[in-house]
C-alpha cells in the first residue's frame, strides 16, 4: 500500500457539508497536510484523536505530534509510516437553513378558540468545537452534509420549538391577529432557548429568524378554520353580521326554487323573509346594517317637514323599547340615557325613538326632524319642537311663509333659488 505524500480537502459540492474524511489512513511522518481557511483538521488512530490543527501547511512528524512515540514507537528522524484518519471540518458558517414545523394547536387569544398553527423560519449555525461535533454527530459516516444534520434532528428540533412559541405566545396573551407584528421577539425568544441544544452539539446559533406563523390548512378542520377568519374578516369590513348572511343565503335558495316543484311554497317563503310581511321583521329588519336603526312598532315614517304627533311621542316615551346604539351598536332599553356598553349618550328620535348622532338632523330610521341645540324660538328663545311654524311660548311665528322648501322643509335663506339640502328650485 503506497504511502499518502498530502493530504489536503478542496470542497466541491454546492451543499454545505460540515466534515469529510479523507478516503486513505497509510500516513507517515513526512507526509504534508494542508489545511485552508475557514477548515480545521483533526487526526484520529487507535480511538485517540492525535492533534488539530488549523489553516496553514503541517508536516505530520512526531515535532507535530509528539503522541506518535507513545502510540506507535517512532523515533525521531526517517520516513516512518503509520495509520490514521484525517478528518476535515468547515468552518464556514451558513445563514439560510430553513426550518418548518406542521400543526401545532394553540389557545388563540384573540379568537378564544383552539387554532391550529404552522410556522417556518430560517437560522444560521457556527461550528466551534470540532471534536465535540465530530464524536457526538459524525460517528462513522465519511461525509456529514447540512442535509444529514437537519434530517437528524428533525424531531428534537420540531418539540423543542412548538414547544417555545405555544409558551411565548400564551405568557405574553398574543393571538393569532398581532403575532406578525412580534416575529422579532419572538425569533430572539427562540434563539436563546434553542442556542443550549446547539452548542450541547459543538455549534453555536448565530442567527434564528421566525418568517411566518400561519394557520395551518393541512387538514380539513384547519381549512375550515382559516375560511370563517376570512368570513369574518369579510364581514367585519362589509359590516353585516353572519345571522343577517344566514338570511339572504336562505332567501336566495328560496327564491331560486320558484322554478322547481316546491317552487309556490318557496316563492312564498322569500316574499315571506324579503319583504317581512309589513312588520318590519323578517329579512328587511336582518339585512339593515349595523349603523341604521329599526323602526318601533311598525309605524310608517313621518314626513320630514311634517312635526310629530304629541300623543304618539307620549306613548313611545312611556313604552321601554330595546334601541340599537349609534355608536356600537348593541342593543340596549330605552329607558337609559347611556349606552351600557360603549356609555355613548341616547339620542332617541321623537318619533320612532331610534338612537341617532349626536350631531345628526333627521331620524336615520325614520327621516323626522331631530331636535338640536339650536331649535330656538328667534323672538322669546324658547325650545323649539321639530319642523315648529310657530313658538309654543311666545306664538311668535318662526318661519316665514315662502321660505321652506316645498320638497323636504327645510329653511331657504332668501338669496338662494334652489334648496341647499335636496336641491328643488324654490317656488316664486
Amino acid at each position: 500500500m503506497a504511502i499518502i505524500d498530502l493530504v489536503r480537502w478542496a470542497p466541491q459540492e454546492s451543499d454545505t457539508t460540515f466534515a469529510w474524511r479523507f478516503p486513505h489512513t497509510n500516513l507517515s511522518t513526512y507526509t504534508q497536510l494542508i489545511v485552508q481557511e475557514s477548515q480545521e483538521a483533526l487526526l484520529f488512530s487507535k480511538g485517540q484523536i492525535m492533534g488539530k490543527f488549523g489553516p496553514g501547511k503541517h508536516t505530520l512528524d512526531t515535532e507535530n505530534l509528539p503522541i506518535l512515540r507513545s502510540l506507535f514507537g517512532i523515533p525521531f528522524g526517517g520516513k516512518n509510516p503509520f495509520t490514521a484518519e484525517v478528518w476535515f471540518v468547515n468552518k464556514v458558517q451558513p445563514y439560510n437553513i430553513d426550518w418548518s414545523i406542521d400543526r401545532m394547536t394553540i389557545h388563540d387569544a384573540d379568537y378564544n378558540t383552539q387554532l391550529p398553527l404552522t410556522a417556518s423560519g430560517q437560522y444560521g449555525l457556527k461550528l466551534v468545537d470540532a471534536e465535540k461535533f465530530l464524536v457526538k454527530i459524525v460517528g462513522t459516516r465519511s461525509v456529514y452534509t447540512q442535509y444529514d444534520l437537519t434530517e437528524q434532528f428533525t424531531g428534537e428540533f420540531t418539540t423543542k420549538t412548538k414547544s417555545t412559541i405555544v409558551q411565548y405566545m400564551l405568557q405574553q396573551r398574543i393571538g393569532f391577529k398581532q403575532i406578525s407584528a412580534y416575529l422579532d421577539t419572538l425569533s430572539e425568544y427562540l434563539k436563546e432557548a434553542m442556542n443550549p441544544f446547539w452548542e450541547n452539539l459543538g455549534f453555536r446559533l448565530t442567527k434564528f429568524y421566525v418568517g411566518t406563523v400561519e394557520i395551518d390548512d393541512s387538514t380539513p378542520d384547519g381549512r375550515r378554520v382559516k375560511e370563517a377568519i376570512a368570513q369574518q374578516a369579510a364581514m367585519s369590513i362589509t359590516g353585516h353580521t353572519w345571522q343577517q348572511e344566514q338570511v339572504f343565503d336562505t332567501a336566495k335558495s328560496a327564491i331560486g326554487g320558484l322554478g322547481d316543484t316546491g317552487g309556490l311554497l318557496g316563492g312564498l317563503l322569500a316574499v315571506n323573509m324579503m319583504g317581512g310581511m309589513g312588520n318590519g321583521g323578517g329579512m328587511a329588519g336582518m339585512m339593515q346594517p349595523q349603523y341604521n336603526q329599526p323602526t318601533f312598532g311598525g309605524q310608517n315614517p313621518v314626513s320630514p317637514a311634517a312635526p310629530a304627533s304629541p300623543v304618539s311621542n307620549a306613548g313611545q316615551q312611556q313604552a321601554v323599547k330595546m334601541v340599537y346604539c349609534s355608536n356600537c351598536a348593541k342593543k340596549f332599553p330605552s329607558s337609559m340615557r347611556f349606552c351600557p356598553h360603549c356609555g355613548d349618550p341616547y339620542n332617541p328620535c321623537p318619533n320612532c325613538g331610534t338612537d341617532n348622532d349626536k350631531n345628526a338632523k333627521r331620524c336615520i330610521s325614520c327621516g323626522a326632524y331631530l331636535q338640536s341645540g339650536d331649535s330656538a324660538c328667534p323672538h322669546c328663545h324658547a325650545p323649539l319642537a321639530p319642523g315648529s311654524s310657530f313658538c309654543g311660548h311666545c306664538g311668535q311665528p318662526v318661519v316665514i311663509s315662502g321660505d321652506v322648501c316645498s320638497r323636504c322643509g327645510a329653511q331657504l335663506p332668501p338669496s338662494v333659488k334652489f334648496c341647499p339640502v335636496c336641491g328643488n328650485k324654490r317656488n316664486g
